[in-house]
């Protein structure tokens, strides 16, 4: 029996990415609600990044809905019927119902094939510091490692997943409901750039303030030297949000630190960019616990 990755859109992975490991990772789409089109999240191929981010900068404010039991419980049937175990490492579960379906179509799909293989694990993580836990499993699972194996460290290092975001205007977050409007309002006029990170329960905070766009990207390279332990045995994801320029930018001052083991820059998704709007720039690895 072959294993399967299974994941969301969630992860913010590349699609090339996703395209080059098809033989053992899959990935369902979150819906994503844009200008009354809805589509699923899939990393840009449908709607390009380009397309995504200019509708962003026009002021359009997406949306984006849970994955649903009834796609789970049929990507499950499909695996099932190819022969395939599945490993699913799902978007926290304090941010969207999504795993919670992911459980019940598991449950329902084993009710009736007991002899199915399914294991779903909330990665208590989000973006790209969801995609640094399949990122690894992947490469585990190419090393020929067991799917427990895999299950196992995903379970043991999802509190070692690192996430640190900076975020380039307020007014995205105050349409998202995340801050006030007139902390938004004095925020951009006083060029206050929020780092935001994803806590010990999954959920999506405030770290701190930085003056300034450099400032903020310098942060997070900050947080990799702190955090990373061993660089050079270290993945790290660079994502941004249509600001290729800062993520160069970003990836220079982390190899002034060292060489990690893989380097990627990743351009954020629907899924997440709806909530949080362009010009966000993160750094995510697995290192040190998080901070409490």
């Amino acid at each position: 029996m072959s294993t399967i990755i299974l994941t969301d859109s969630g992860c913010d992975l590349t699609l090339e990415y996703v395209e080059e490991n098809a033989d053992i990772l899959d990935v369902l789409g979150m819906p994503v609600n844009i200008d009354g089109y809805e589509y699923m999240d899939d990393f840009g191929k449908t709607l390009s990044h380009e397309e995504f981010y200019d509708k962003l900068r026009a002021g359009i404010m997406p949306s984006t809905a849970q994955i649903n039991s009834f796609r789970f419980y049929e990507k499950f049937k499909k695996h099932y019927n190819d022969g395939n175990s599945v490993l699913y490492l799902g978007f926290t579960s304090n941010m969207s119902g999504t795993f919670y379906n992911a459980v019940m179509a598991r449950n329902e799909f084993m009710e009736k094939h007991p002899d199915a293989d399914i294991t779903v694990i909330d990665t208590i993580s989000a973006s790209i510091g969801q995609g640094v836990l399949v990122f690894n499993a992947v490469s585990q699972l190419r090393m020929g490692k067991s799917k427990e194996f895999i299950a196992n460290w995903v379970e043991e290092n999802k509190m070692k997943a690192n996430h640190w975001f900076a975020v380039d205007d307020l007014i995205y977050l105050r349409k998202g409901g995340r801050v006030s409007t007139a902390t938004a309002v004095v925020g951009s006029a006083l060029n206050i750039k929020p780092i935001l990170t994803v806590n010990r329960e999954g959920k999506l905070g405030s770290y701190t303030n930085m003056r300034g766009r450099k400032k903020s990207i310098r942060f997070l390279a900050d947080k990799v030297r702190e955090n990373a332990g061993k660089i050079e045995d270290t993945t790290i994801i660079i994502g941004h949000g249509g600001c290729p320029e800062d993520a160069k930018l970003l990836e220079s001052y982390i190899l002034e630190i060292g060489i990690p083991q893989n380097i990627v820059i990743s351009e954020l998704s629907a899924t997440i960019a709806s909530h949080v709007g362009p010009n966000m720039i993160a750094a995510a690895f697995v290192g040190a616990e998080r901070e409490k």
